[in-house]
C-alpha cells in the first residue's frame, strides 16, 4: 500500500467525515460549551493525521497518529456525556461512537505498520517519495 499524501489514508478520509457528521449532528446543541468541546476534538482526529504526515518524519507520523488516537478516545468521552445529558439521540451517538471506534482501530494498525515498517527499513521522507507499507518491499 503506497500513498502520496495524508490525503490518500482512508484513516484520514473517514476522519474528515466523522469530524462533518459530528459538526452537522452537534449543530442545533444547546450546551455550545459542549458543542464546541466536541467539535474540536472532532477535528483534531484528521487533523493530527496530516499534521503529521506533513512533517515528512516517519518518527513523527507515528507520534501524531498517537496523538490522534488520543482525540478519538476524548471524542467518545464527550459522546457518552452528550448522550447521558441527552444533546445526543441514541442512534445519533451509537452512529458516532461506532465511527469513532472503527477509525481508532485504523489508527492503531497504520501506526503499527509504519512503526514495523520503520524498524526494518526507512520509509520515504520527501513529500515526493511515497511512503509504502507494502511488507513485500
Amino acid at each position: 500500500m503506497a500513498f502520496r499524501s495524508f490525503e490518500d489514508l482512508e484513516v484520514w478520509q473517514r476522519g474528515c467525515r466523522l469530524a462533518v457528521d459530528v459538526f452537522k449532528t452537534f449543530a442545533r446543541c444547546r450546551n455550545h460549551t459542549m458543542q464546541d468541546q466536541v467539535q474540536r476534538s472532532a477535528l483534531s482526529v484528521p487533523s493530527n493525521v496530516a499534521e503529521g504526515y506533513e512533517r515528512n518524519s516517519n518518527k513523527e507520523f507515528i507520534r501524531f497518529l498517537n496523538i490522534a488516537k488520543g482525540s478519538g478516545g476524548e471524542l467518545r468521552t464527550q459522546l457518552y456525556i452528550s448522550r447521558k445529558l441527552e444533546f445526543l439521540t441514541k442512534p445519533d451517538s451509537d452512529r458516532l461512537v461506532a465511527e469513532s471506534k472503527e477509525i481508532s482501530k485504523m489508527l492503531h494498525g497504520l501506526s503499527k505498520a509504519v512503526s514495523k515498517r520503520l524498524s526494518k527499513k526507512p520509509l520515504g521522507t520527501r513529500a515526493s517519495e511515497p511512503r509504502t507499507l507494502n511488507p513485500e518491499t
